[in-house]
């Protein structure tokens, strides 16, 4: 812990803390800008997995398809670049805005914790990253594609709406990337001596059936292999979790 630290008033705190916050912010409000300029890179990317010459239709040799996506108010273009570009702002923002943080902390804690907080947020920003790899190369296009081209009869023609593809997206993505914070949360109640790694041995059936429910509400599609894709690599995380925390 920081000496220095116990000199500061609580004004100087809160001056610090104001400093943070306005950084953080205007690290994010550039980000979004420069994400809103880049608007044709940035909806190729979120567009990618509705093409047939997406990577993973690709690989799997997939039949073509053809979706039209439409839009039915007057400003909900304009609304979602915005809200899309704050979102990406965002996301490329987080490391600054985890450093800067950490920066705000770091003086309170003991050198030893501050190694382990290092460690334990590195690892955390990596599973949350490979929740959303997965979702939007693996996950998605498969929900998406058997969504998109379910019809229940002829002459029902599938046009989906802006809103509801971009929406579907980044919410499966973010949950996706929640979830995948299992192990993190388990390395910390494990610190915290709540759970240990025969208590997780304990209740895998009981994880199992959670894990496959949580599965089930977070997959779009009602289709076991969509929800295979799912639930096979929470079970996964769940195992790892055991594994790190085993003494």
């Amino acid at each position: 812990m920081d000496s220095n630290q116990n000199d500061l008033t609580f004004w100087d705190h809160l001056d610090l803390l104001r400093g943070t916050l306005i950084r953080c912010l205007a690290a994010v409000v550039l980000c979004s800008i420069a994400a809103f300029c880049l608007k044709d890179w940035l909806f190729a990317l979120l567009f990618a997995p509705s093409s047939n010459d997406f990577i993973t239709y690709r690989l799997l040799g997939t039949e073509p398809f053809t979706i039209r996506f439409i839009n039915t108010e007057l400003a909900s273009q304009f609304m979602m670049h915005i809200e899309v570009s704050l979102l990406a702002g965002f996301v490329v923002a987080s490391p600054y805005i985890l450093a800067e943080i950490y920066r705000f902390i770091a003086p309170a804690l003991y050198e030893n914790e501050r190694r382990h907080s290092v460690g334990i947020t590195a690892f955390a920003v990596l599973l949350f990253m490979a929740g959303i790899v997965l979702t939007y190369f693996v996950i998605f296009p498969f929900a998406f594609r058997f969504l998109a081209t379910y019809q229940v009869n002829d002459l029902v023609v599938n046009q989906i709406s802006l809103r509801s593809y971009i929406s579907t997206l980044l919410i499966l993505s973010l949950m996706m990337g929640l979830l995948f914070e299992m192990p993190v949360l388990a390395l910390v109640l494990s610190r915290l001596g709540l759970i240990s790694a025969g208590t997780l041995r304990r209740y895998r059936r009981h994880a199992i059936v959670v894990l496959v429910a949580l599965s089930a509400v977070i997959t779009p599609t009602g289709d076991a292999f969509t929800l295979l894709l799912v639930s096979l690599p929470l079970y996964l995380l769940y195992e790892f979790s055991i594994m790190i925390i085993r003494k």
